[in-house]
């Protein structure tokens, strides 16, 4: 039993330090901000697209980071039920013998494989309550979709009362950064398919 109340303790304490990275992301996006404002300011719109790129990139990591620890928040409710119910299971301990490396890792392909295990774990067990949405958008992408950081530079121009004439061909930009998004996407759909069909 004190076993298990410490790996519950372990569960939360790994929601908590999603949380936050998640705000870290946060302060980091507002850093990148205000850089952006002002290399706009000296005209430098090279260096303050690299700084827009990074602010989006930081605030999908602060979403991912939010999400992921929603999940596992909602999986450490579950295995307290499963605890006070007495159904946990010889299966379910192999789940939580990996679990503390993993959670350490603050890796999220890692932690989103292990919070499956312990979901199928429930499913069997019929705890399970509502299935989380296993969404991990733009967790591992690199590139930033074009049009947000357009419309990144233009509100830190707005905010520094300069007017940012970028030219911009119509329509291009947004829809070619979507496009890279989303095969980035499905990509990473496929690798987390592969992922859950290891475990």
């Amino acid at each position: 039993q004190p076993n298990r109340i410490n790996n519950l303790f372990n569960l939360k304490f790994a929601a908590k330090e999603l949380q936050r990275s998640s705000k870290k992301c946060d302060k980091e996006e507002k850093a990148e901000k205000a850089k952006v404002k002002k290399a706009i300011q000296k005209g430098n719109m090279e260096v303050a697209r690299i700084h827009a790129e990074n602010a989006i990139r930081q605030k999908n990591q602060s979403v991912n980071f939010l999400r992921m620890s929603a999940r596992v928040d909602a999986v450490a409710a579950r295995v307290q039920t499963a605890v006070t119910m007495n159904k946990v299971t010889k299966s379910m301990a192999g789940v939580v013998k990996g679990m503390d490396a993993t959670l350490k890792s603050m890796n999220l392909e890692k932690i989103s494989a292990l919070m499956d295990k312990f979901e199928r774990q429930f499913e069997t067990l019929d705890v399970q309550t509502a299935q989380m949405e296993d969404t991990m958008s733009s967790t591992t992408t690199l590139t930033t979709p074009q049009g947000q950081v357009d419309a990144l530079m233009m509100e830190m121009a707005d905010e520094a009362g300069l007017d940012l004439n970028m030219e911009l061909p119509q329509g291009q930009t947004g829809s070619v950064g979507t496009s890279v998004a989303s095969a980035e996407q499905d990509e990473l759909s496929q690798r987390l398919a592969k992922l859950r069909d290891q475990v």
